[in-house]
């Protein structure tokens, strides 16, 4: 077997693109889009109609109800592809305001339901903020899944494993890239910042019995990624995907759930005031969330011009 069949005796795959034939190509069981991947979607002529389409079909629509209604049916062509579930994020200016996020996952799950499609094979991508995990534990209650995206502090996965969510989604490459560049130097996959923190998240969740999943993401090489095997899930780009179809390389657990529960560690929880510090209190944390809500902020906004230029055309 390649090192791709090999990891998928461990770890569920996830496909990390807006691009339906990479998706077709990899066979993954998940998806995950963001603003970003769809941006560079529409940009493709094989995708441009779907924004066409979409905008065609519901003139007189604002901009934020035709940028729902794009990725909804974004997503439910990724759903005829993949046999799980498929990661919807909701707009990154939305970060710190708990109802406006509500409010905007209500309208995502309205149009999947519209067209069909059961919430259970929905996640609504959510930035870890404080307001986003109230948000997220409110959507949960009511049955909709949530996917906490922008994980870099280990406070940020306990108060979601706390609050019920689904899914988290720790960045593996942008933890990395911070240390990187602090220390000026290459890490190997043993000592790498990233991975560390997601093995210290999966242990912790194991050990207490936490029914989140844990997903790695945003990868910069495959030795992040095999070094992460067993992790629950690991949403991985094509280019990625495709390194380890072609490798031959023998691939290993690396994280074990029995293993995590023999350990001895200890339960921490954080109200609103200490998960602010904890944030707050570490540099690289505070800094990377606040950069990945202000770059999906900026394609959310590019999406939004899109949008604008397709209704003048229309």
């Amino acid at each position: 077997m390649n090192a791709l069949e090999q990891l998928r005796q461990f770890t569920t795959v996830v496909a990390d693109t807006g691009d339906f034939n990479a998706m077709r190509a990899y066979a993954p069981r998940d998806a995950t889009t963001n603003p970003t991947l769809i941006v560079k979607a529409v940009a493709k002529p094989e995708y441009a109609s779907l924004l066409a389409e979409t905008v065609s079909r519901h003139r007189g629509e604002s901009v934020a109800e035709l940028i729902d209604r794009l990725l909804v049916r974004f997503g439910c062509e990724i759903l005829s592809i993949v046999p799980g579930r498929v990661s919807t994020e909701v707009d990154a200016r939305l970060s710190f305001d708990q109802a406006g996020t509500v409010e905007r996952a209500h309208r995502l799950i309205g149009l999947y339901e519209q067209a069909g499609i059961d919430r259970s094979r929905v996640m609504i991508k959510i930035a870890a903020t404080w307001e986003g995990i109230r948000a997220a534990e409110r959507l949960e209650a009511e049955g909709i899944h949530c996917n906490l995206t922008l994980i870099f502090a280990f406070a940020q996965a306990v108060a979601c494993a706390d609050a019920g969510v689904t899914l988290i989604s720790p960045f593996v490459g942008r933890i990395m890239d911070w240390y990187r560049k602090r220390d000026g130097r290459e890490f190997a996959a043993h000592d790498d910042p990233g991975v560390l923190s997601v093995r210290r998240i999966f242990e912790y969740y194991k050990h207490f019995g936490h029914a989140t999943e844990v997903m790695g993401a945003s990868f910069r090489n495959a030795g992040q990624i095999l070094a992460l095997a067993g992790c629950d899930l690991l949403t991985i780009s094509p280019e990625l995907l495709e390194q380890l179809r072609q490798s031959a390389a023998p691939v290993e657990r690396q994280l074990d759930a029995e293993a995590a529960r023999a350990q001895v560690l200890e339960r921490v929880r954080f109200d609103e005031k200490d998960f602010r510090f904890a944030v707050n209190d570490d540099a690289m944390a505070s800094e990377k969330l606040a950069e990945g809500i202000r770059l999906f902020a900026v394609d959310s906004a590019k999406l939004d011009d899109l949008i604008a230029a397709q209704v003048a055309r229309a």
